[in-house]
This record gives structure tokens, C-alpha cells and sequence, in this order.
């Protein structure tokens, strides 16, 4: 079987689960003796463009006519079996999926957002949920409100291409949903249960260390991560352990300043992943204190593989990741206001048995024989 890996790659400088789950699954792939061919670009590459390539850049989401050209030719080079789409934004364009199925190769996305809908791929707006795009053709609140990237004039080409590429998703063969949440997500914009199945993502195993001591929040310091919302929390649970903060962006301010007051509260900065496995080894639990509808955060499955607890709001996929609700969960769930999740970093803090059910967890759901399993399944279904 040969399958070729299509992604583009989001910026170095934010850094991504969904970059970690592409290049865990190329290589697991190549592990399984599956022939892979990556066909991936990068949003770093957009820094380093002329002025002439940058102008032509605003219709990269809608078509990108040299991308096309290049994968026509990969393909007709290769001829693999299955054509596996990630992310298309900006530089691929979801015109990648009629090129590939004019070269009669089947194609598969993985859904990793909910951009087919939301042109930030959140449903996340001003610091709340938002679906005033949903189910719409042709996202103008989207526009008026300046979603993508916070320009209207860029929210319009997203518009475009959205509105542009309804049909284009109707006609994806297989899409991955990672929970049966956003399977259902996919059935409310049209796609139909024949072409969904279900696989959540997983990561390499790092083996298990001695339990370290408190909590780690390791993410990008923007609001929808909740970085806010767990300080306030942290002052009101104020538990006698260490809390350490990885990661940066436009809220790294507040971080420094809390980090400054509160000699418990350690911020690391931006980690390598070398640095940010030792991070979660220092640490007992780690908290994904999500506002939105996080589809299924990397660091709640980082955690489970190392044997640490997850302490999470009850957004998205974190409270699947955790096992809330079976016989032996690996963390809790809190409402997302301060003093439920103060309750929760309480708890977990106090009770040893969610970091012992945490390698369990990983292991029956996360684990990559597991998670590969199921993706070649779904490979040889489609075949």
C-alpha cells in the first residue's frame, strides 16, 4: 500500500498538536512497512516569499494552481492507493482533493478543526462560542467580524473558499473524525454517516518515570486555551504543589506577571519536545483548561502516555481523553468557570488513583498499535 500524506504545516512559531499527529502517523506508517510520500508545505515558507508570490497568495485557499500542478504530477509519478489530506490551509487549497480524484486515486481528510464551517476553525469568537456561520454557504458574519486572522479582507478569501469548497468536501471518500462528537459535527454540515468513520489520534509512546509532583498547562497562551481562566483558579485552589506553564503567545504577559507574584507558578517559556516531555515527567497531572470546544488537545494524550493525570474543562474532546464517565478515569472534568475547575485541581491533587488509571487509558484508547490498527482499516474498507 502506498499513501501519500498531505498537510500544511501551521507556523513554527505557534506551535501545533496537529503538526505532532502528522508526523507521528508518517512515521508509524512507515513503521507498519506502509509506503509513505509526504506532500506537505508549510506556512513558515510564506515569511521568505518575494513581494510578486506574496500577492498572489489571497487565492492560495480557494485554488492554488501551482500546488495543483505539482500534486498532479506527484501523483502521476507515484500512483499511490490513498491520497490522505490534513490541513489545506492556506498554500494546498481544498482544490487538492479534485486533482487527486482526477487522477483516480481516493481521498481521505482527517478532521482536526472545524473549519469546513468557521473560517477559524473554532467556533470561537470574542470569548465565546460562536455558530453564527454554521450551516451557512457563504460565512459573511464570518467577514464582518474579521475571523481569520483578524483582517476582513483575509476573512473574505476564507469566505470564498469555504463557501467555494462545500461541494468539494461532500465528495471526500473517507473522513476521520477523532470522536463521535465530530462525527456528528461532520453529519450537521452535510457529510453523510457512510463516509465517517471514527479514529482518535494517539502519540509515541514515551514510557513511564517516576510520578512527578503538580500540575503542568503546556499550550499556546491564547484565550481560547484558557491559560486565563486557570490562574483564577490556581488562586483559588491554591494547592501546596508547583505549577508550570509552557508555551507562548499574546497572553505571555499575564503569565510572566502571575509567575512573578506567586512563587509556586514556574513559566517555562516555549519548549522543545524534548524539554516538554521532561516537563510533563517533573509533573503529576496536567491541565487542558479549554473555553472552547477543543476536539481532542495533544496534551491530554502527551499526559496518558506518561502515567499523569489530566485535570480538564468539560469542553470537546478532553473529557474523552480522560475517561470521565468509565470505571476508571484518568482525570476530572470541571465546568469551565474558575471555582469548579479550582475543585477539580483539588481533587486530583489529593487522589493518587487518576494518575494510576492514566497509562490504562492510554493504552486501550491512545496507543499507536491501537490507533493504526484502525487507520489501515479504514484504508483497506475504502479499497
Amino acid at each position: 500500500m502506498k499513501i501519500v500524506i498531505a498537510h500544511n504545516r501551521y507556523a513554527s512559531a505557534q506551535p501545533s498538536g496537529e503538526n505532532v499527529i502528522v508526523d507521528y502517523e508518517i512515521g508509524a506508517l512507515r513503521e507498519a512497512g506502509i509506503e509513505v510520500v509526504p506532500f506537505l508545505r508549510s506556512s513558515d515558507e510564506i515569511g521568505s516569499l518575494p513581494p510578486q508570490k506574496k500577492a498572489l497568495l489571497a487565492a492560495s485557499p480557494v485554488h492554488a494552481a501551482g500546488t495543483q500542478r505539482r500534486l498532479a504530477e506527484l501523483l502521476e509519478r507515484e500512483r499511490p492507493d490513498v491520497f490522505h489530506l490534513h490541513n489545506p490551509y492556506p498554500l494546498l487549497s481544498p482544490s487538492v482533493v479534485h486533482t487527486a480524484h482526477r487522477a483516480g486515486i481516493k481521498v481521505v481528510q482527517t478532521i482536526h478543526n472545524y473549519r469546513h464551517d468557521c473560517m477559524n476553525g473554532l467556533y470561537f469568537r470574542d470569548g465565546h462560542d460562536c455558530r453564527d456561520c454554521h450551516g451557512k454557504r457563504w460565512n459573511a458574519p464570518g467577514v464582518q467580524h474579521a475571523c481569520y486572522r483578524g483582517s476582513r479582507a483575509q476573512s473574505a478569501v476564507m469566505a470564498v473558499a469555504l463557501g467555494t469548497h462545500r461541494d468539494t468536501w461532500r465528495s471526500v471518500d473517507r473522513f476521520i473524525a477523532l470522536t463521535d462528537a465530530m462525527a456528528g459535527y461532520l453529519k450537521s454540515i452535510g457529510m453523510t454517516g457512510d463516509q465517517i468513520r471514527v479514529k482518535p489520534n494517539a502519540v509515541a509512546d514515551p514510557g513511564v518515570e517516576p510520578l512527578g509532583e503538580g500540575f503542568l498547562f503546556s499550550a499556546r497562551l491564547v484565550p481560547e486555551k484558557g491559560v486565563e481562566l486557570l490562574l483564577d483558579a490556581w488562586r483559588k485552589a491554591r494547592p501546596a504543589v508547583p505549577l508550570r506553564i509552557a508555551g507562548d503567545g499574546p497572553l505571555r504577559e499575564i503569565v510572566e506577571d502571575a509567575a512573578a507574584a506567586h512563587p509556586e507558578i514556574h513559566y517555562l517559556g516555549q519548549l522543545d519536545p524534548v524539554a516538554r516531555d521532561a516537563a510533563v515527567a517533573a509533573s503529576a497531572a496536567v491541565i487542558v483548561p479549554s473555553i472552547w470546544q477543543d476536539i481532542l488537545p495533544t496534551s491530554g494524550i502527551e499526559a496518558l502516555a506518561a502515567g499523569r493525570a489530566v485535570v480538564a474543562t468539560d469542553m470537546g474532546g478532553a473529557p474523552f481523553i480522560a475517561g470521565v464517565g468509565t470505571p476508571a478515569p484518568a482525570g476530572v472534568a470541571a465546568k469551565p468557570d474558575a471555582e469548579s475547575l479550582a475543585a477539580a485541581i483539588n481533587e486530583v491533587a489529593k487522589d493518587p488513583s487518576y494518575a494510576a488509571n492514566a497509562r490504562a487509558r492510554y493504552e486501550a484508547v491512545f496507543a499507536p498499535e491501537v490507533t493504526l490498527r484502525r487507520l489501515i482499516e479504514i484504508y483497506e474498507e475504502l479499497l
